[in-house]
């Protein structure tokens, strides 16, 4: 019984075998089995033309018919068979959205060669942005030095840059000869809208240029220009780009739209502004501070998601709100009363992160510094200068706003960095004086460490704001 059981058991193991190899014969034929074949076997198991020799159809040869045994062992060695397996191309047109019923080779059928359609080539990527040397090149003809022709520049190889659009010039009262050499970059602005802040209402300025093409800011504070029916002591701070007239068939909706108004807008007062030469701005007194200023470079990282690796966030916030703190004056009409004015000044939001290497250098840089090297190091490490920012910009934009430019106010300048404030003196912005950045986390850094109020520095914190409302 025992030999007749184990003869019973070697013959089902032979029967699987011949049955994986007549599977395997099946995938791994040179050509698939058509429709007849498959109902061959069929017909034959019910005993119907078990005589008749049917005829072959002509099969489809599988372009990859030789890999199947690998593939099939590799599939095999893995140990669980999953679709994604069948992605590899067991079957011809697998991969091919095209084609219905795709997965399942019973359905497939091949495509006939007249009918294809010659396949588009796939596109490749060509980079528009040419060498480094082509950026210095670019820069030092801006600053009216010569460079050598690169041999890559010489052979055509390097793509032009692309041309920008012509931005219309601004109306500036300064006179052409006392313009600094950088003078010619041009810059408008495009809208200005009201935003509410902590600190108070800003009017929100973006400029487009002719040097790059980033949308750069200024936060104008200016409150006083939202009360119509209080005397104006200094001249508003108003984009000229913006006021002017940009075509003959402008209306006032149009200007008004994109920010061209003067009050406060709302659904019953919509006053379009005058262009700035039709207009007469009152003078400002001698008792009234110059316009607090700030120039401030974009940081994504210490703006947006409170990075710890600087206070780039915290002195914005700070500049914003200096330069909206009141200002206490002499009465214009009784010297020995005194008068409380709303803060005036800006900040000139310039798109420049980290120190104008852009986010992804800036990303990369940050890496080095876990490394062990210092902000310097990284960025030349990356090839880089040490600090690529620039002020022109800068510059155009304070004199299109009228600040410091226009040769009778000066402006205040909020930094702790002599080289911004060369810099600004350079492109003909007036600067009457500098003011310390001492953001709060410093203060406080700097009372806990004495122990006690300091003088000449005040610690701000909530109660302020509680007080004034």
């Amino acid at each position: 019984m025992a030999h007749a059981h184990q003869h019973h058991d070697d013959h089902a193991c032979i029967e699987d075998s011949l049955a994986d190899l007549a599977l395997l014969d099946a995938l791994t034929a040179p050509a698939l089995p058509s429709a007849a074949d498959l109902g061959l076997s069929l017909n034959l198991s019910a005993g119907q033309g078990a005589s008749q020799k049917p005829k072959k159809q002509q099969a489809y040869k599988r372009r990859d018919a030789d890999l199947d045994p690998l593939l099939l062992a590799a599939a095999a060695s893995y140990g669980h068979v999953t679709r994604n397996h069948y992605a590899h191309d067991f079957f011809p047109a697998v991969g091919d959205p095209r084609s219905e019923g795709a997965y399942d080779w019973t359905k497939w059928q091949p495509e006939d060669p007249a009918a294809r359609q010659e396949r588009r080539p796939r596109l490749k990527y060509v980079s528009r942005q040419g060498p480094r040397s082509q950026k210095v090149k670019q820069e030092e003809k801006e600053n009216g030095t010569a460079a050598a022709v690169e041999p890559s520049q010489a052979a055509g190889k390097t793509p032009a840059p692309p041309t920008k659009p012509p931005v219309p010039p601004v109306t500036s009262a300064v006179p052409a000869s006392l313009l600094p050499p950088s003078a010619e970059l041009e810059v408008k602005c495009m809208a200005r809208t009201r935003v509410p802040t902590p600190h108070g209402p800003v009017f929100l300025h973006l400029y487009h240029n002719s040097r790059d093409n980033k949308e750069h800011l200024a936060i104008v504070v200016d409150p006083a220009q939202l009360q119509e029916d209080t005397p104006q002591l200094a001249p508003p701070i108003r984009s000229r780009s913006l006021d002017a007239v940009w075509s003959e068939t402008e209306t006032d909706a149009d200007r008004i739209t994109r920010g061209a108004y003067v009050g406060r807008l709302s659904h019953k007062s919509q006053k379009a502004s005058r262009p700035a030469e039709q207009r007469v701005d009152p003078p400002s007194l001698d008792t009234i501070p110059s316009p607090l200023i700030r120039i401030h470079s974009e940081c994504f990282t210490g703006e947006t998601i409170g990075s710890m690796r600087c206070d780039c966030g915290e002195q914005l916030d700070e500049a914003i709100r200096q330069i909206a703190q009141p200002i206490t004056i002499p009465s214009p009409s009784d010297p020995s009363q005194s008068i409380t004015i709303p803060g005036r000044g800006a900040v000139v939001y310039l798109r420049q992160e980290g120190r104008g290497i852009g986010l992804l250098s800036k990303i990369r840089a940050y890496n080095l510094q876990d490394l062990g090297h210092d902000t310097v190091t990284a960025n030349l490490m990356l090839g880089h200068k040490a600090d690529e920012r620039g002020y022109a910009i800068a510059g155009a934009i304070l004199r299109d706003l009228g600040l410091g430019s226009d040769g009778l106010e000066g402006v205040r300048l909020l930094t702790n960095n002599p080289d911004k404030m060369k810099a600004l003196e350079a492109e003909g912005i007036r600067i009457v004086e500098r003011v310390p950045m001492v953001p709060r986390s410093w203060q406080r850094q700097q009372h806990a460490k004495l122990g006690g109020d300091m003088v000449g520095v005040h610690v701000h914190d909530g109660e302020d704001e509680k007080e004034r409302g």
